[in-house]
């Protein structure tokens, strides 16, 4: 038996759809499309974001949405990717989110440099303008 997403890639394929259409027009990723395609559903989002996945991916490809959903279902079952619970897809989201986030977020503190240096700059401003037209003169 072929994997599931080998036989999406063979649907897609046929149809000739690409995979930067599916991207165009889903906004799904290069990435999420080959991670399905390839099988590595762990490198997906978890719970309903990856189901969310799946039928955008049918949707663009023109698949009958109601069988390959159940086929998918059953695949994740068989390799035991399927939580229990919906209380174990928040669990998953959040590892997934926690996983896929790096510990600062880049640029932070250069965001506060500039801010500080546009107060900084205000001031200034504010100064030289009282000192004008307060005293008739810039400087001094």
């Amino acid at each position: 038996m072929e994997r599931f997403g080998d036989e999406l890639r063979i649907e897609r394929e046929r149809r000739q759809v690409t995979l930067e259409t599916i991207c165009a027009v889903t906004k799904v990723s290069i990435r999420h499309l080959e991670a399905l395609e390839e099988g590595k559903y762990s490198d997906l989002p978890g719970g309903v974001f990856r189901k969310g996945i799946v039928r955008s991916y049918l949707g663009a490809v023109g698949l009958d949405e109601a069988a390959w959903l159940q086929r998918f279902e059953t695949t994740l079952r068989e390799i035991g990717t399927i939580p229990s619970t919906d209380d174990n897809d928040w669990v998953e989201f959040a590892e997934n989110v926690r996983r896929n986030r790096s510990g600062v977020k880049p640029g932070t503190s250069s965001r506060w440099m500039g801010v500080a240096m546009m107060v900084v700059m205000l001031v200034v401003l504010g100064w030289s303008v009282w000192k004008f037209v307060l005293h008739g003169r810039l400087f001094l």
